[in-house]
């Protein structure tokens, strides 16, 4: 080990030095200036408001931030141009710069922006093992060169540090590979060994922050003059909500820590009670959970927190004292909280002291929705709270229509009347719906079509309804034709009215690229719920429409441009050419498995089988809560909403699966195949031949890869050996829409789109357990697996089950197939739409493919002449086979 000399210490600055001297007691450093952990600060450097985010610099380090913790990570930032211009100006304001910076990111390019401008000597948060050896010397090296300290996380290749050994086994590798290859000072290395919650309920929770404790000391006594920090509030997540009982576990969990060698950490001082002063009852409670020093303190902890809560003694004060404000305050708490139970009682009182009873929405109910959109946009609340605010204020609305009808005199307050629509073809309407939720939320008033609404009937109902912005959703790729071509009927109508788009499928390099130029009045894409209402309000702003207009033409032209370029740029080989250059295996060497089972069968299972396999991120993004799960539910800013998000999907999925709202169906086949004619999957059925046509990449690939197909996976028929390939098609969506209109017709949005939610994970998670059953029973090619859900998950398991519609294989034709094969609608009744859309729409289909060295791929762009050879293949027309090819074409 390289030799340490006796009196080195972390020495940081900005215009100041920060030496973190073993005399130092704590460094706290502030968090706002994040723009992952401050909605303000999001949308001030988003607007590219300098000023005011350079305001929040300063009030942190006016509130005792000796460190300021500086990050732009956010997709539809700029992130190298952000940091560099924040750092450059915080440089100029030496009441700022006085402090040291913390430059924050996940990507390379940006912490090496922010190092070289960085003012004084800062930190890098953060590198880890993560990546592997080679790429963690490789930022540490030019972190040493640029002179910085660095946050190095408990995490390598295998994952994030959980336990004591863990901890320490990373920490010490790393100050290893650190000191000993890379030379980097010792005292300039800063340890995260991760702070989990405590007081979960799970057992496994339970020595969280004594490890940490443990962890802390044993590196401030092993590694030499290497430094410790973390996060905080994460010890505290289980008790949200209750700020009496978090302030004192942040006191006693440091009060720990520091004794133990903890240098620093990011901590809320607000959210810090005085060790001393903390309530001895409490205090012991707290630490006997933080210490783990009995084998019931988690639950002892949670009895007393109840008579802390918020520091009200009961729910009977709470409410109280709730109820004793006046009505707007009532009315206001209501919509913010989400909570109905005197909605209607408020509402009438506030109608008896009003003229009109329109003036409650415009003046009472629109000033509680007004603060619900502040919070939302600053980032204080999410998107299931704002949801349920709408549940409020729907039956709030409802309670008074009738009074409005008794005098309606055709005038109207809203901010603008918005047509949304899920295109022809397609079922999927959950992000249309929250987006209708938030607009509506937000004073729009919303026409919802519903879903698979052809052209002719959107343009009427615009035209008829006199709207002022239509809405777009579509999820599978034929919806982007859909809306090329109602673009172009609107335009050819001489129609004016704004359109956004949205879905996923969608894009703003396809909105640009192919609705823009068809459509002479102004189309948007819209990335998420959240940003629905800004782009709806410069849309129809006087002051703003023009002016935003212009803009959006002008940025879709230059990023049509560009796209353009590129794709003119980039290289493709011919489809020969592509097929020369397959993806090569040894067939000589191969043997295919023979499975079990030949043939077709139905599939009959309980929901309650299915609940395991649920991949639960998905859900969480579907409420634009993004994160892993289960990290989600302990995340710094999402962690407190995505827990109350989870807890209610566990109560629904309970009553979904002990009550059968939803039926399960499921069909597959397993078939005797080979690959003929290069890309032709040809399987034999028991009523004769049948093909699957698969797409191969055309790219040129300049590290000499392969030009990849589905069929490369599957034995040619000239090998002489007898391959197997099978297809499925499963669906949990039988009773997801009856149920959800239910709670529509109870003005329940918030409950209907999470029965949706619910239905579409269910949906996956039966497609995952028939996997498990076909590779270990089924077809028996892998009978001795054994994998945690987690590692099904992230498909650490032989073969792949690709779905048409997807990357490897975009082409939605193929559906066709799968449905004749395995007789799909009469036997499950799962039916397809003239758009190759599934209904109900929780359904998964796709095929089995056992080969050992088959992945997952994406397709890409291809060239013409594979389209004109597709088409012959499946003997249609070119026209035909370029409609469904389209958004895979290069040119």
């Amino acid at each position: 080990m390289a030799e340490i000399k006796s009196n080195k210490y972390l020495k940081l600055s900005g215009l100041e030095p920060l030496i973190v001297t073993t005399e130092t007691n704590f460094v706290n450093v502030g968090e706002r200036t994040n723009v992952t952990g401050s909605r303000k600060f999001l949308r001030l450097i988003k607007e590219e408001k300098y000023d005011e985010a350079l305001d929040i610099a300063r009030q942190q380090v006016e509130g005792g931030a000796q460190i300021i913790d500086v990050n732009m990570d956010e997709g539809m930032l700029d992130g190298v141009y952000a940091m560099t211009k924040f750092l450059n100006l915080i440089a100029a304001e030496p009441d700022i710069a006085r402090v040291p910076v913390m430059i924050d990111s996940s990507k390379w390019e940006i912490i090496e922006a922010g190092l070289k401008v960085i003012q004084g000597k800062g930190v890098v948060n953060s590198i880890s093992l993560k990546e592997g050896e080679a790429a963690f010397i490789h930022h540490a090296k030019l972190i040493k060169r640029y002179g910085a300290a660095v946050i190095v996380m408990a995490f390598d290749e295998v994952g994030q540090a959980d336990n004591y050994d863990r901890r320490i086994e990373i920490c010490k590798r790393s100050y290893d590979i650190l000191v000993d290859k890379v030379g980097f000072p010792a005292e300039d290395i800063i340890f995260d060994p991760n702070i989990f919650p405590v007081a979960t309920g799970m057992d496994e929770h339970k020595l969280n922050a004594l490890d940490f404790f443990r962890a802390t000391k044993w590196i401030r006594e092993n590694l030499p003059y290497a430094n410790v920090s973390g996060g905080v509030s994460n010890v505290s997540f289980s008790f949200r909500g209750n700020d009496k009982v978090r302030e004192a576990m942040h006191s006693a969990f440091l009060y720990h820590a520091i004794k133990n060698g903890m240098t620093m950490g990011i901590v809320n001082p607000e959210m810090l009670e005085i060790y001393d002063e903390i309530d001895s009852v409490l205090l012991e409670h707290v630490e006997d959970v933080l210490l783990n020093r009995r084998e019931d303190a988690t639950e002892r902890l949670l009895d007393l927190a109840e008579s802390f809560k918020s520091d009200v003694r009961s729910n009977e004060k709470a409410i109280a004292e709730w109820r004793s404000g006046t009505i707007q305050e009532r009315l206001t708490h209501a919509l913010v909280k989400g909570l109905d139970e005197f909605i209607e009682i408020d509402v009438e009182e506030a109608r008896l002291q009003v003229k009109r009873p329109i003036e409650v929405i415009e003046i009472n109910l629109m000033a509680g929705m007004n603060v619900v959109g502040d919070l939302f946009g600053s980032g204080k609340m999410f998107l299931p709270q704002v949801v349920k605010s709408a549940r409020v204020m729907k039956k709030a609305v409802a309670y008074l229509l009738p009074f409005i009808e008794a005098e309606k005199d055709g005038k109207s307050s809203s901010a603008g009347k918005v047509l949304m629509a899920t295109v022809k073809g397609d079922v999927h309407d959950i992000g249309k719906n929250i987006v209708s939720v938030v607009l509506a939320c937000n004073n729009f008033e919303i026409i919802d079509l519903g879903v698979m609404v052809p052209p002719e009937k959107i343009i009427e109902a615009a035209i008829k309804e006199n709207v002022d912005i239509i809405g777009l959703s579509g999820l599978i790729t034929p919806s982007l034709d859909e809306m090329v071509y109602l673009a172009k009927e609107m335009d050819k109508l001489n129609i004016k009215i704004p359109v956004m788009i949205g879905g996923a499928t969608t894009s703003r390099a396809h909105t640009a690229v192919k609705i823009a130029p068809s459509y002479s009045e102004t189309v948007v894409h819209v990335n998420d719920a959240s940003r629905a209402v800004t782009v709806a309000s410069n849309l129809l702003q006087p002051e703003t429409k023009l002016d935003y207009a212009k803009k959006v033409r002008e940025e879709y032209d230059a990023l049509r441009e560009g796209y353009l370029s590129r794709s003119r740029e980039k290289n493709f080989l011919s489809i020969n050419d592509a097929r020369n250059n397959k993806f090569q295996l040894d067939w000589d060497s191969f043997e295919p498995i023979k499975p079990n089972f030949i043939g077709t069968k139905k599939i009959d299972v309980d929901l309650a089988d299915l609940t395991d396999f649920i991949d639960w991120t998905p859900f969480f993004q579907s409420w634009e809560l993004h994160g892993k799960y289960p990290a989600i539910l302990n995340d710094a800013v999402v962690g407190e909403q995505a827990t109350a998000l989870f807890e209610d999907a566990k109560s629904m999925l309970y009553q979904i699966v002990t009550q059968k709202w939803f039926k399960a169906k499921g069909v597959l086949g397993i078939f005797p195949a080979n690959t003929v004619n290069h890309d032709d999957i040809e399987f034999v059925t028991a009523n004769g031949k049948e093909f699957f046509l698969t797409l191969r990449q055309q790219s040129q690939k300049t590290t000499g890869a392969p030009n990849i197909a589905l069929s490369d996976f599957i034995a040619p028929k000239e090998t002489g050996k007898q391959d197997y390939v099978g297809c499925f098609c499963v669906s949990t969506g039988f009773g997801v829409e009856e149920k959800a209109k239910e709670y529509k017709d109870q003005l329940d949005d918030y409950n209907a789109i999470l029965i949706q939610a619910l239905g579409d994970r269910l949906a996956e998670a039966f497609a995952e357990y028939l996997h498990l059953k076909v590779r270990k029973e089924i077809w028996g090619y892998a009978s001795d697996e054994v994998l945690s859900n987690e590692e099904l998950i992230k498909e650490n398991y032989k073969g792949i089950r690709p779905a048409p519609g997807y990357p490897a294989c975009p082409d939605h034709l193929e559906k066709p197939t799968i449905w004749k094969v395995l007789n799909v609608e009469d036997e499950i009744g799962v039916t397809l739409t003239e758009s190759m859309a599934m209904w109900p729409a929780a359904s998964v289909s796709g095929y089995y493919f056992a080969n050992p060295n088959s992945k997952y791929f994406g397709l890409g762009k291809i060239k013409p002449d594979q389209v004109v050879d597709y088409a012959k293949r499946r003997d249609i027309s070119v026209d035909e086979a370029t409609k469904w090819l389209t958004p895979n074409l290069a040119d």
